[in-house]
């Protein structure tokens, strides 16, 4: 194998150590080798940065172990070009498994180029996604504090949650905090009701006629506290969020304009991917880096599991639950889609085509920097118009009827 790189470093790294090795010699020469393992302190891994600068190192590698290579990459960038590889590319041959080996490997298969960097964002990108998964582990928080604030509920037979849509709303956030204050008459606290949950204040009053002990009082009081917390975090990172992305509100807007897709996944969009497509060859590859394209597993002509890869999984995310949205909307090509794909392959797989297709359409805008256009519902009908005339035809006769189709004179606009 032909050698790319004369001076190149590869390291293995883990929680608390990183072991560092350097091949160095011209092609065609056994090359020299020096290992040594460093910690992960900032002046532990200066100190690897001078032992590797020492060394004439000019090319780096080093496998994405969880987010202990984070800290490695962000000291070790700049000084010399260094790359992240996706562990499961460059499994060492088995046996005699240890650091040193493992990073001498790296070195190794990095000497002779046959490692794939793996998309490393810039630095700004980088601190804007760990704002948005921040941003989404407090979502998930909040929702976990709701769902225990319903079982509180639930144990003091209040079924609150039976009458309104979220227990977290105003409404229902008021009627709990009069109730934690003292007050117990179910007819007083159905009068807190606001806006169209008034229409339901008979119902509100036989569900607000449970009894709350000492515990759930605790319970509840805690509950309502960290939601409240969680709600304002929220709000403080979508202030600065939005902020930070004021240069790219033009490309939010775009994407906002894409059924299910919102604001607040517009700018995970944007976190997780960039605006710069000109990294992924083709739709495709960015579907496939998403995590939303069908597997490929053939042996012996046999194809196995299709099962889609993991991927990004903060946008794959993201893009499975703009794909909720947008099948939910009257008149687009998504709800024809989901529906046409789920008589076949059940609705779960429906949903993650739904989402590539929300992933080819997203490359597109950003690439081209071009709007959304709307295909409709009747996207698949003006493909073959033939199929659905025989389809609709032989579902008429087989309900016992005679069929015969002549066009009308005025063609119906689609």
């Amino acid at each position: 194998m032909k050698v790319q790189h004369q001076c190149c470093a590869g390291l293995d790294v883990h929680k608390r150590t990183v072991v560092a090795c350097v091949l160095k010699g011209a092609p065609g020469n056994e090359p020299a080798m020096e290992t040594k393992s460093f910690g992960t302190t900032t002046p532990e891994l200066m100190e690897m940065v001078e032992w590797l600068k020492s060394h004439g190192t000019t090319h780096g590698a080093m496998e994405a172990t969880g987010n202990y290579w984070m800290p490695v990459y962000n000291l070790l960038e700049g000084h010399f070009e260094l790359i992240v590889v996706n562990a499961a590319h460059m499994k060492a041959v088995p046996g005699r498994k240890t650091d040193v080996q493992d990073a001498h490997w790296i070195a190794d298969l990095l000497r002779h180029g046959l490692l794939r960097a793996s998309f490393i964002p810039p630095r700004e990108q980088r601190d804007l996604r760990e704002l948005t998964r921040h941003r989404s582990s407090l979502a998930a928080k909040r929702g976990q504090a709701a769902n225990e604030l319903q079982k509180a509920l639930e144990s003091a037979n209040i079924k609150l949650q039976s009458v309104v849509t979220d227990i977290t709303g105003v409404s229902a956030t008021e009627m709990l905090t009069e109730m934690l204050g003292g007050k117990s008459d179910p007819k007083e606290l159905a009068q807190l009701a606001r806006l169209k949950l008034r229409s339901k204040i008979p119902q509100l009053e036989k569900a607000l006629s449970g009894k709350l002990r000492a515990h759930h009082r605790l319970i509840l009081e805690q509950l309502l506290a960290d939601i409240a917390l969680l709600v304002a975090q929220i709000a403080e990172l979508d202030a600065y969020i939005e902020r930070w992305l004021q240069k790219d509100n033009d490309h939010i807007d775009r994407l906002d304009g894409t059924p299910g897709i919102n604001r607040r996944v517009a700018e995970v969009i944007i976190a997780e991917a960039g605006t710069d497509m000109s990294r992924f060859p083709d739709a495709r590859h960015f579907a496939s880096w998403v995590g939303l394209c069908p597997g490929q597993n053939e042996s012996a002509g046999k194809r196995r599991s299709g099962k889609t890869r993991k991927g990004n999984r903060a946008l794959r995310t993201a893009l499975v639950e703009s794909a909720h949205g947008a099948v939910r909307k009257k008149g687009s090509y998504f709800g024809a889609q989901y529906r046409r794909l789920a008589r076949k392959r059940g609705p779960k797989k429906a949903l993650i085509a739904v989402a590539h297709s929300l992933a080819v359409i997203v490359y597109h805008i950003l690439k081209n920097q071009t709007a959304y256009v709307e295909l409709g519902a009747n996207h698949f009908e003006r493909l073959n118009p033939n199929r659905l005339l025989h389809s609709l035809t032989k579902r008429i006769k087989n309900l016992g009827f005679q069929v015969t189709l002549s066009p009308i004179s005025t063609p119906v606009p689609a």
